[in-house]
């Protein structure tokens, strides 16, 4: 879960009144979500840096709060503060318009074909006659990289850029460009730079080296220009320094580039929504055009809402209540969800906002008929069917601390064990080499193992998809130490009770793959199946992860030896 931290005061001071540490959690948990830490900055500083480093630091209260993944419309102080007061009926949810300028044409985003061989597509917005103070532009700035970090995943699908609208001049032209064509002062930077230098400038920036492998290794990269040729950003790294948001700024112009363009509306959504309460007009933003190489022109933000019916029994049976159906209505309408009896049985029609992007399908909505509800009210309830459970045998034997397999790796190879549970994998070894490169500085050599899950595609499945269980091990030295990944892999087989036999029992062969050096990886057999790879790294490999030092890997599928 994303957490968000916010000043008490200013917290308190925005929702029109003061908490006690202990109604605000209390608050937050009836809203579905968590008070997870009370600090301050310099608490967090001493903590992670020293107290030397945390003088001067400020005292000033912070509260963190757990917000759910998917809701970014809470990932900001001004989301909060809006689903707080709707939830306690201090507030109306705003109606947000998309509306033309004033006068002139809407600014114009012109997607040249180029583009399409690195990060096809564009949305844009204004908003116009804002005004920023500190907290407000803190929070701006802040929510984008919430939103880079989320639903964003780090860049890779959606890039947010900002600007001064007063410094630049449409139409904007969204192209791309070898690297060595590109140059432009960056953000924060003193002299231009072409884009192949600010790649080599940014390798050491502790914050957008992250960003760079999107690119790197493509042939052209994007860029946006506007009419006078000046450059706004170099999508996903860094915008331009020309056209920065400063607290006297006025307009905004916001685009988003995207490998995925419905995210990309959703977080251009996100972003007029939380702050066009600041503008002249609030709630209200200035429609911009986009068009793309086919001559198609879509109008941006969408704030589209929609409309959905289902019945109040439906979510009396869900949740486990017994209420009418214009009480449910009002349940929802505290969510943000404005709904009304339609008259017609106990039928509901909720009205869903650009902001819940979150709302798929009915449960969604019936859960937050719960949470407005309380769950700590909801009546218990004996079940209906009395069961007795038993553990299944494929959680017997690979799940959990106590998995004898676990315990028998860990203790002869000294194995350090891992668990991830927040992400549906298609492989462990990222999750251990993130491990790894977070660890680098420990004494050599860091061996670790993890037996998990991953998701894998099968058409034969309903979803689409099914579990796998995996058995993953990596050795990290100075030396690759195959013979170490080999030996455990021995091992792992005698525990299994799988001789080291073609046929009927184990075997390994070579293998291309270019995970691992050419030449140094080898393929897994089991009973003429293969259920694995291991070997030596690829150097490629290991960079991405930011390490120096030789590794071997060994990932398996051990379900086949139930």
């Amino acid at each position: 879960m994303p957490t968000v931290g916010v000043k008490r005061d200013l917290l308190f001071k925005a929702l029109g009144r003061t908490y006690t540490d202990e109604e605000f959690d209390e608050l937050c948990f009836e809203f579905g979500l968590e008070l997870d830490e009370i600090t301050s900055e310099k608490e967090i500083i001493s903590r992670e840096q020293g107290d030397s480093k945390a003088s001067g630091a400020s005292d000033t209260i912070l509260y963190k709060i757990d917000v759910p993944a998917n809701r970014y419309d809470l990932l900001c102080l001004e989301g909060l503060v809006r689903g707080l007061q709707v939830f306690k009926n201090t507030l109306e949810a705003p109606r947000y318009r998309r509306v033309s300028p004033s006068s002139g044409e809407p600014q114009k985003l012109v997607i040249t074909k180029e583009t399409a061989a690195v990060r096809p597509h564009a949305v844009a917005a204004v908003l116009r006659n804002i005004t920023f103070t500190q907290e407000r532009y803190d929070s701006f700035i802040e929510l984008q990289e919430k939103l880079h970090q989320n639903i964003c995943r780090l860049r890779s699908l959606v890039a947010i850029g900002t600007h001064d609208l007063d410094t630049i001049s449409g139409p904007f032209t969204y192209t791309a460009k070898p690297p060595g064509d590109i140059s432009f002062k960056p953000l924060n930077q003193t002299k231009e730079y072409t884009a192949t230098q600010l790649m080599s400038l940014y390798k050491t920036d502790s914050h957008l080296r992250h960003y760079l492998h999107i690119i790197e290794d493509k042939p052209v990269y994007p860029v946006i220009y506007d009419s006078n040729g000046i450059v706004l950003s170099m999508p996903p790294i860094i915008n331009g320094d020309h056209s920065k948001i400063t607290l006297k700024t006025k307009n905004v112009f916001i685009e988003c580039t995207a490998t995925d363009v419905t995210k990309a509306k959703i977080v251009l959504d996100m972003m007029v929504t939380m702050f066009s309460e600041y503008c002249s007009q609030p709630f209200t933003v200035e429609e911009a055009e986009v068009v793309y190489p086919d001559g198609k022109t879509y109008k941006y933000p969408e704030l589209a809402y929609r409309k959905e019916k289902l019945s109040s029994e439906f979510i009396n049976r869900k949740v486990g209540i017994n209420e009418s159906t214009e009480k449910i209505a009002q349940l929802l309408t505290r969510m943000c969800l404005l709904s009304q009896a339609t008259g017609v049985g106990d039928e509901i029609e909720v009205e869903i906002p650009p902001t819940r992007s979150d709302i798929i399908h009915a449960c969604d909505i019936m859960e937050d008929a719960a949470m407005a509800y309380g769950f700590n009210n909801i009546p218990r309830t004996t079940p209906r069917t009395y069961t007795v459970a038993n553990q299944q045998f494929v959680p017997s034997l690979f799940l959990g601390h106590s998995c004898p397999l676990r315990q028998i790796v860990a203790h002869l190879s000294s194995l350090t064990t891992l668990c991830h549970h927040q992400v549906a994998r298609t492989t462990l070894l990222p999750g251990l080499l993130k491990t790894i490169a977070a660890n680098r500085k420990m004494p050599l050599p860091l061996k670790l193992f993890e037996i998990s899950d991953v998701v894998l595609k099968d058409e034969t499945k309903d979803v689409g998809a099914r579990n796998s269980r995996r058995f993953c091990a990596v050795y990290y030295n100075k030396s690759p130490g195959f013979e170490v990944i080999h030996g455990l892999l021995d091992r792992t087989m005698q525990l299994l009770e799988v001789k080291s036999v073609r046929g009927d029992g184990y075997h390994i062969q070579a293998a291309d793959d270019s995970t691992f050096f050419p030449g140094r990886c080898a393929e897994i057999f089991v009973r003429g199946k293969s259920v694995g790879r291991l070997g030596v790294l690829h150097p490629d490999v290991i960079n991405r992860f930011e390490l120096t030092m030789p590794c071997s890997a060994l990932e398996m599928d051990i379900e086949p030896f139930l």
